[in-house]
């Protein structure tokens, strides 16, 4: 499998997620994903201590002692929401992220943390706090990189100028949700990952189960999927992903798949990890099956124009202000830096 590197971590093209393991998908499950996902090359796996409340973390470092194959492997986690009822056990806080870091480092079963990220910005804590105390990680060896998530353009900015000026160890990456009906992060946020060589992890690349291809315009979806377990979920009105651009989009990608002989899954996919910025897609899978059609997606490529037609379809457009009245009265191209590759990006 193919790798990129963020900083000095070379990360598989296609990472594997594991917010399933310890809920969606059992220990044993679990680690016959991680078996297949090693066997086809992957070396990439990113976790969380909130994904099943530390199970998460758990299974991954029983399979890793198991499997002998730590060295190997990227290893990635997050840290910032509950995982308790004290005040202490939340949050971008020194004392909670000291207790969180070793607690993953347990639950591992590790000695260092590949990729350490931050889930999300907190509020209630200054950035300082927060940077200075990764920073802490990485010199103590805890911690090989840092990296945030859910960051919006200015708080990611604005984290990169801290660490640079005051010499702290860099944010090499960012771990958006982004995907074929997910776009927005392309107006601001890439831009700036592609300005400070920052890395871009996405989350969510089948739009949680629309772009595979299993829902229906009109009927309520049921069974084992993401919107049958919560049927609400796909109903226009409730669902904002349920709406006119999205069935569009949908059409595209199907039509694109008949053509193929090729799933839905697997064309979506193809689309995220040849954008700009992108340096491995977060695969998240209940089952081997279903991590066995996301890897076949490694076995072709789009071309130019089905990348086109994509580009085109699942464009988020502009908004009236200020990149449409930049676009219409000085002269500028909103989407300028993303034209970095041969594909069109709209």
């Amino acid at each position: 499998m193919q790798t990129r590197s963020i900083a000095d971590l070379d990360v598989s093209v296609f990472g594997l997620g594991t917010m399933t393991f310890g809920d969606e998908s059992d220990e044993e499950t679990a680690f016959a994903i991680l078996d297949r996902y090693y066997e086809a090359g992957g070396r990439f796996i990113d976790t969380a201590d909130v994904y099943s409340h530390g199970i998460s973390e758990t299974i991954i470092g029983r399979w890793l002692k198991q499997s002998g194959t730590r060295d190997q492997l990227v290893i990635a986690t997050k840290a910032r929401f509950s995982m308790g009822r004290a005040p202490e056990d939340r949050g971008a806080g020194k004392i909670h992220l000291e207790r969180a870091v070793d607690a993953s480092l347990r639950r591992l079963d590790v000695d260092t943390i590949d990729l350490y990220q931050m889930h999300a910005w907190d509020p209630a804590i200054p950035l300082e706090e927060t940077l200075e105390t990764l920073n802490g990680f990485v010199r103590a060896g805890k911690v090989r990189a840092l990296g945030v998530s859910n960051y919006l353009g200015w708080q990611l900015e604005r984290a990169v100028q801290l660490t640079e000026r005051n010499g702290w160890a860099p944010i090499v990456s960012l771990q958006p949700q982004y995907n074929l009906l997910s776009r927005e992060i392309e107006l601001e946020i890439l831009p700036l990952c592609l300005d400070r060589g920052i890395g871009v992890l996405p989350w969510s690349p089948l739009g949680g189960g629309w772009l595979t291809g299993k829902y229906s315009r009109f009927e309520r979806p049921t069974g084992a999927t993401r919107l049958g377990e919560d049927p609400n979920r796909g109903v226009e009105g409730y669902d904002l992903r349920n709406n006119d651009r999205t069935w569009e989009v949908l059409g595209e990608v199907e039509a694109i798949a008949r053509h193929r002989g090729a799933s839905m899954t697997q064309v979506a996919l193809n689309w995220l990890r040849n954008r700009p910025t992108v340096s491995s897609v977060l695969l998240g899978c209940r089952t081997v099956a279903q991590l066995d059609d996301n890897l076949a997606a490694l076995d072709w490529n789009l071309d130019h124009e089905e990348m086109r037609t994509l580009d085109e379809v699942s464009a988020p457009g502009i908004p009236t202000y200020p990149q449409g009245f930049l676009e219409s009265g000085a002269d500028y191209d909103v989407w300028e830096q993303l034209r970095t590759r041969n594909e069109p990006v709209l």
